[in-house]
């Protein structure tokens, strides 16, 4: 029998906002590479799927009770939950709800060896300029602890923190997590056309808009992300753990070394 490092034959993969956007692109590409998909969130899935359970991010009995619902091990796990500024909650559900499915995923041995696939996003890009605070905000453990430190910082609820805390968290976890056979990576998005950027078009299609018209492209496609979770959740990538992968089209480099000039991009890296 041949083996595809690629592909997702006879593996069972969680995914965590699976209902829309990216995390509905990874079900489905995921599905068509022969995994098993159990789909968990607070909207029903439209994609078929093995299991459906309903999870609100925001609570943390939800998140509980949605774990507890889950059969058997999983191979591999997508985060894939967020929106966007002025959503109530917003730290729970693109942050500390996540990071705590994660632990309960394990500590309830639903994920004993495999891999964890999270979405950041460009915009975390200055997680390593900010890194005390964020690594100050991670050692807040605990649900109560976490939403209590937020409350303490003002200026750290919102949409671009809870990325940067992502990426933090990804790479803080790569050691712990490997010790018991696990890697955890995340992709970090460029601009896609996804519901939740649609609604806050302006902002988020409109950042990059000058280099994806000078390169000839239009923004991502919710599929283009996924494409790169399901590798990076792959035996072909076995050797990568606690990578904050940039899927964006190039920009972010291109901004760097003045390949393009995307100011922007130095701002937030502190290079203006």
């Amino acid at each position: 029998m041949t083996i595809d490092p690629y592909g997702y034959s006879g593996k069972r993969v969680a995914v965590l906002g699976a209902a829309s956007g990216i995390g509905a692109a990874a079900v489905k590409l995921l599905d068509e590479l022969g995994a098993e998909v159990v789909a968990l969130d607070i909207a029903p899935m439209d994609h078929p799927v093995a299991q459906s359970v309903a999870v609100d991010l925001r609570d943390r009995a939800s998140v509980d009770a949605a774990v507890e619902q889950l059969h058997g091990t999983f191979d591999a796990a997508f985060s894939c939950a967020g929106v966007a500024d002025g959503a109530p909650g917003l730290m729970a559900i693109n942050f500390i709800g996540q990071r705590h499915f994660i632990e309960r995923l394990i500590a309830r041995g639903r994920l004993v060896r495999g891999a964890l696939v999270a979405i950041a996003s460009l915009a975390g890009l200055p997680w390593q300029r900010k890194l005390n605070l964020v690594l100050d905000f991670l050692a807040a453990s605990g649900w109560d602890n976490a939403l209590a430190w937020v409350d303490e910082h003002p200026g750290t609820d919102n949409y671009m923190f809870s990325k940067q805390a992502m990426c933090g968290y990804v790479a803080s976890q790569a050691f712990p997590l490997l010790k018991q056979g696990i890697r955890i990576n995340s992709v970090m998005p460029g601009p896609t056309d996804t519901p939740l950027a649609r609604a806050n078009a302006d902002i988020w299609l409109g950042f990059g808009k000058d280099y994806r018209d000078a390169a000839g492209v239009g923004p991502l496609q919710a599929d283009q992300v996924a494409g790169a979770m399901a590798f990076l959740g792959s035996e072909a990538a076995s050797g990568i753990c606690g990578l904050n992968l940039l899927v964006d089209q190039g920009y972010a480099g291109s901004g760097i070394t003045d390949a393009f000039p995307a100011p922007l991009i130095k701002l937030m890296l502190g290079m203006d």
